[in-house]
């Protein structure tokens, strides 16, 4: 290892962690704890068991439709910086051995902003949850919708809250977790309807941001608006989650609202269709 990546600095406090420690603390700073940002990635290793994730729609792509200036070229530039096609990766996994339908925003992708296909995929996830009568765990992070697709971005929001109301009807839980940042469309919409809502500390959470309100002319705000604990001061989320005790939270969560359940279930069902493939070659 090279002498400048033995070293990285915490981007809140500025103090300098051993990169090796910086990993091993899950990328939270031993100083202040700052939770800094992950890619779908390492946070899918860091989460689920191990080689248990199986990724879905992975070669859905965004087009141009309302031929916005330079967006192919900004598109193309995040594929290339990320090795993704767009700001969600969703799949199935599983979680101490019972098995999710989950989605995992990259903010490295366009500031994990919601186009039509990130929309298409968290829409696909939940429907993939009712369906299979598992639960969903979604993280998110997200400085809210993308411009360069206007009204068909903002149509995501009405289509993700859609599928969580089809999870509902199904009896499904709904996992949400916030990071940093979740903001905008994706908090207006499917994020804040969740089941249970948990976040990471100090999260960036809310719906305009700061310079928004100070031209709405808003005077006077706490000084911890928009984060994750003044949401939790107000009811908004259900509890704040250190990253090395997220994985532990879910599979616990997952276990409380039905994951059991779910698992028999599912087992059931896949033992009807095998019986039925039986009957229909028996005849």
């Amino acid at each position: 290892m090279r002498q400048s990546e033995a070293f990285v600095q915490c981007l809140h406090c500025k103090k300098t962690l051993f990169s090796l420690d910086f990993e091993q603390n899950l990328k939270v700073c031993n100083y202040c704890g700052h939770h800094h940002r992950l890619s779908s990635e390492t946070r899918i290793a860091w989460t689920f068991d191990p080689d248990s994730f199986s990724e879905l729609d992975a070669n859905l792509r965004s087009g141009n439709p309302l031929e916005f200036p330079d967006y192919i070229d900004k598109l193309r530039a995040s594929e290339q910086k990320t090795g993704k096609y767009d700001s969600i990766t969703a799949g199935k996994a599983q979680i101490d051995g019972l098995s999710v339908a989950v989605a995992i925003a990259d903010f490295g992708f366009m500031g994990g902003s919601m186009g039509s296909v990130a929309g298409e995929k968290i829409t696909r996830t939940l429907e993939r949850a009712a369906e299979e009568k598992i639960p969903a765990i979604i993280f998110c992070a997200s400085g809210g919708a993308r411009m360069q697709e206007g009204l068909l971005s903002l149509m995501q929001m009405a289509k993700t809250t859609a599928a969580v109301q089809r999870c509902r009807e199904a009896g499904v839980p709904f996992i949400c977790v916030f990071t940093d940042p979740t903001m905008a469309g994706v908090l207006a919409s499917y994020a804040s309807v969740a089941d249970v809502i948990i976040a990471e500390p100090k999260s960036l959470v809310g719906f305009a941001g700061a310079r928004v309100a100070k031209q709405a002319g808003v005077s006077k705000v706490p000084d911890d608006l928009q984060t994750a604990e003044f949401c939790l001061k107000h009811g908004m989320i259900d509890a704040i989650v250190n990253r090395k005790e997220m994985r532990a939270t879910l599979a616990s969560l997952v276990r409380t609202l039905g994951g059991h359940l779910f698992l028999s279930l599912s087992a059931l069902n896949q033992t009807k269709k095998e019986d039925e493939r039986g009957s229909k070659k028996s005849r």
